[in-house]
């Protein structure tokens, strides 16, 4: 192997393509299997790919985007005050259903893709060092250990098994659904599926601050509306960055909606906390957008099978001289055996059945020339092989990576003016017009802090306190 088997290298100029092309289609989860690790039941291949068909997340995200700029311009008309649902006692239920529910399914998703990434994630310590990690992190199908992945090939229009004589391939031609050890079957097809459709359901979140009688912005728009393009675009190409986005969103929604819970029944949150929560937002989207656009760049080594076509014939040959030396020995076992029935025959004075002795026999069967299936010889050879193999796969990276990078920004510069510029500021020899800004760009800021944490400034009018309207919002 080579002293240096992973490194950086340009992309395919193939693999940017727009509209991308649409193979492979996306593989749906194992069925259940006796093991905690197995989804805990199966989801129907035709309800799998349906929703994952484009037309669905752009038909929602649509139909999202065009009701909030509605229900907006109808809270203005109205002078922006409260629905009468909202101030009812079931709207405030409602809400802390809503976030109990999402806080407890965001951690269930995070338990079981940790679960299936200590499984299927290789130890960079291990006999094959930091390559088979790389492996198991780019290449979700197969089974474990490198050169074991299956990938699709898109100059074949199909897929191929690196190591065929130990993973084959399923009857329709495409990754087996009972191998495991690669993160697609281990969990992410089913977790990273359930997850997509829970953007749809997070809308609630908009129409919660819409009922109190709030203007949703249009970074809350976007960013819910981005999300569904994005969870959609990664699931439905298996790009294997996706894992990011499903495991640690999965656990900051986790946290993020147990302090909306908590809110709601005005419970005092720490600054520390909710400080510690925003820059794992930042963390999450710098770290993810990087992690993901990586992924373009990098190629291995690995050790990959390929037919022995030397090797195969000699293995004919052999077992064809066998059978002729067989055939060989049974023909001169057989020749004294006529021989000597012959001369019996005569002397019992029966020519006629001497002379049949040497009838011809039937044709004997022709050595077969093919190689048979079990006869199929492989040699190992060292190949480099990129990180990235389709065109779909390349537009879920970039889609993600530019969705999350005005948002990052716009969670910086929110952390820069509310735990930074805040916590630096000169007392009573700070300028009084310094003062006056900065009171005024704190205003602001409790604007843009109420649209990153609708939930909570909705929980806490729903209380009905002013002690939850405090905690919801500031």
């Amino acid at each position: 192997m080579p002293s240096s088997p992973v490194y950086f290298s340009i992309p395919s100029a193939s693999l940017y393509q727009f509209p991308p092309r649409n193979d492979p289609l996306p593989l749906p989860p194992p069925p259940p299997r006796s093991s905690l690790s197995a989804p805990p039941f199966e989801i129907p291949l035709s309800l799998y790919r349906s929703v994952l068909d484009v037309r669905v997340p752009i038909t929602i995200a649509c139909l999202y985007a065009v009701t909030v700029t509605s229900l907006n311009r109808y809270n203005k008309s109205r002078g922006n005050k409260p629905w009468r649902i909202s101030r009812t006692r079931a709207f405030y239920w409602f809400v802390v259903a809503h976030n109990v529910l999402l806080a407890v399914y965001s951690a269930w998703t995070f338990v079981g893709m940790w679960g299936a990434l200590r499984r299927t994630v290789q130890n960079p310590t291990g006999p094959s060092g930091v390559v088979a990690t790389v492996d198991s992190l780019c290449k979700v199908h197969g089974i474990s250990g490198l050169g074991n992945a299956v990938t699709y090939n898109p100059d074949l229009a199909g897929w191929v098994s690196e190591s065929p004589a130990r993973v084959h391939l399923s009857e329709m031609g495409t990754p087996d659904p009972t191998d495991l050890g690669r993160l697609w079957n281990e969990g992410l097809a089913f977790y990273g599926w359930f997850f997509y459709l829970s953007k749809f359901y997070e809308v609630l979140d908009t129409a919660i601050i819409l009922a109190k009688g709030k203007k949703s912005s249009t970074l809350q728009t976007y960013h819910h509306a981005g999300a569904m393009m994005c969870m959609w675009a990664g699931i439905r190409f298996m790009s294997a960055p996706i894992w990011v986005f499903t495991f640690v969103n999965s656990g900051i929604h986790a946290l993020m909606y147990t302090y909306y819970t908590l809110t709601a029944f005005a419970v005092p949150i720490p600054q520390a906390l909710k400080r510690s929560l925003t820059t794992m937002q930042i963390l999450q989207f710098v770290i993810g957008a990087s992690y993901a656009a990586i992924h373009l760049f990098v190629t291995y080594t690995v050790p990959i099978q390929v037919p022995d076509v030397t090797a195969s014939v000699a293995s004919v040959a052999s077992a064809a001289s066998t059978v002729v030396s067989a055939a060989a020995a049974s023909a001169t076992s057989a020749g004294v055996a006529d021989l000597v029935k012959k001369y019996l025959f005569r002397a019992a004075g029966e020519e006629g059945l001497a002379e049949n002795v040497n009838a011809p026999s039937a044709a004997p069967r022709a050595v077969p020339q093919s190689v048979a299936p079990g006869q199929q010889q492989y040699r190992t050879e060292y190949q480099t092989v990129p990180c990235i193999n389709t065109s779909g796969q390349t537009f879920a990276i970039w889609l993600n990576v530019l969705y999350l990078a005005p948002l990052t920004v716009l969670f910086v510069r929110f952390f820069i003016r509310s735990y930074i510029k805040r916590t630096s500021g000169k007392g009573a020899n700070y300028p009084a017009q310094a003062n006056a800004a900065e009171k005024a760009g704190m205003d602001a800021i409790k604007g843009v802090e109420r649209e990153l944490y609708p939930n909570g400034a909705a929980n806490g009018h729903a209380n009905g306190t002013a002690k939850a309207r405090m905690n919801g919002t500031h």
